[in-house]
């Protein structure tokens, strides 16, 4: 891995304001899943390590907290200014670890960076208010203060912007911030931590632990159940999500949950079609279907289906699988169990009756990639319109009015993100308010950018990222009644 800063590699855990190895010298591997070949030794910390970067989160506190929100802004704008400027080496550290091609992990770097700009300027707006008294001689003052100790838990699948979107709120707000980033992905995290420290973020005040798949228990259950902690933070798989907010109920910690997704992309005849074609090759195929936001049941209604069959098969047959390191479209699945997963909706769909149009298999470059696919007269009852794929499968479905879509597309214990395609003014406004989801998209097929709220109702979380109501994740509401005034 060739990079203008080396120093960019860090392969130890980042605790206190040191570069730390697990007490016993354990390490483990980070492999890159385009090829399979060894990226780096990484720190395999443990409940131990965690605990003392907890307690010096918690030490850190009192300071971090009592600097005007002016100066912690400050000092985010530094480490985003510093993300900006090694984003080329950023990008080449997170193709490595996560497979997705360079110029698309370099636009989640510009991403990640606006959350950490965004927060610089909002902890400055973080405002209190008076609420008139019943009272004569009383005065009602509400303030806002940071929660605290806090930990993050972030996923591998966009293993940089989800720690901007966590770390930058956290650490703006006023909180100290313990961070345990995803097994397959840590050389990111240790990377911003890097850039954190440059920036003048002080000891303690965000600390970077890494562990194997084997010691995440272990290391999770310290961050939910250590008293010192307030809040956590969690994105990822609802299963593991919900067994996170079972540990951090026995001590009453805030939570805040980005879970899992069943995104409906629906395709009125009223349509833009050469917009929704467009709008669903990144919605479906971006970092090769790995993302909670994805769309993994495409409706289109019944007077258009077949001609957006056929504009849809012919943008999907010009991607291109490949490395990172080549002009590819989208990289490899993440994992054998990634990819076993993708295979298993393919396989299922087609038992039941669909029909694959393109790819269904993998490619010549074998390892975990998997062909863009398009599989058409997918049934309802098909893993795939009830399963997060998280892989490069467009299942497409057919629906006769707007009733029939709306009842697909709730027909799940997921609420994300939902998008649609119409010109018609009402059913815009009708759709926006039926769907429900967290996230609605009308006419694109992209979505998020630091001034929207992100996250989902019902089974796909608590809580939202981004925007000014991501702050207050952060923050504790505190009243003051005021007496004796008339003395």
């Amino acid at each position: 891995m060739e990079l203008a800063d080396s120093e960019l590699l860090r392969t130890s855990a980042y605790i206190d304001g040191a570069w730390a190895d697990a007490h016993d010298g354990a390490t483990f591997a980070v492999y890159d899943p385009a090829t399979g070949v060894e990226v780096a030794q990484v720190a395999n910390l443990g409940e131990k390590e965690t605990q003392v970067a907890i307690e010096a989160a918690n030490t850190a506190l009192d300071d971090w907290r009592s600097r005007s929100a002016k100066e912690r802004g400050a000092i985010l704008h530094r480490w985003a200014e510093l993300i900006r400027d090694h984003a080329d080496d950023l990008a080449t550290i997170l193709s490595a670890e996560q497979g997705k091609p360079h110029r698309e992990a370099r636009g989640e770097i510009v991403y990640g960076t606006s959350f950490v700009d965004w927060f610089a300027e909002e902890a400055k707006r973080a405002y209190g208010e008076t609420i008139p008294s019943p009272v004569a001689d009383r005065r009602n003052i509400v303030v806002k203060q940071p929660i605290g100790v806090c930990v993050g838990i972030t996923p591998w699948n966009f293993p940089s912007s989800m720690i901007t979107r966590k770390v930058g709120p956290a650490l703006a707000a006023g909180c100290t911030m313990v961070l345990k980033p995803a097994e397959q992905t840590p050389l990111s995290a240790l990377a911003l931590a890097e850039l954190a420290e440059r920036a003048g973020v002080p000891p303690g005040v965000f600390s970077v632990v890494t562990t194997d798949a084997d010691g995440a228990p272990a290391v999770g259950r310290e961050l939910t159940g250590n008293p010192l902690v307030r809040k956590l933070s969690f994105t990822g798989s609802t299963e593991v999500g919900k067994l996170l907010m079972a540990q951090c109920a026995a001590g009453v910690k805030k939570v805040s949950l980005e879970l899992g997704g069943s995104a409906p992309y629906i395709v009125f005849d009223d349509a833009d079609l050469d917009a929704a074609v467009g709008g669903l090759l990144g919605c479906k195929f971006r970092n090769a279907g790995q993302t909670c936001v994805s769309a993994d049941r495409i409706l289109v209604q019944d007077a258009v289906y077949d001609e957006f069959v056929e504009r849809l098969t012919d943008a999907v047959s010009g991607l291109t699988p490949g490395p990172a390191t080549g002009k590819a479209d989208l990289g490899p699945l993440i994992d054998e169990q990634g990819l076993d997963k993708v295979r298993r909706h393919v396989e299922d769909a087609v038992s039941r009756g669909a029909k694959v149009i393109v790819g269904g298999s993998q490619p010549e470059l074998g390892g975990t990639f998997f062909s863009p696919t398009v599989l058409t007269e997918v049934p309802r009852d098909a893993l795939i319109m009830h399963e997060e794929t998280f892989g490069p499968v467009a299942g497409l479905v057919r629906f006769r009015d707007e009733d029939d879509a709306v009842s697909i597309a709730n027909d799940t214990s997921y609420g994300l993100a939902a998008y649609f395609f119409s010109r018609d003014v009402g059913r815009v406004w009708r759709m926006f308010e039926r769907l429900e989801f967290g996230m609605v998209n009308a006419n694109v097929g992209g979505m998020g950018n630091e001034a929207a709220p992100f996250g989902g109702v019902k089974e796909s979380g608590i809580g939202r990222e981004g925007s000014k109501y991501g702050l207050e994740e952060w923050l504790e509401i505190k009243s003051l009644t005021l007496g004796g005034l008339d003395d």
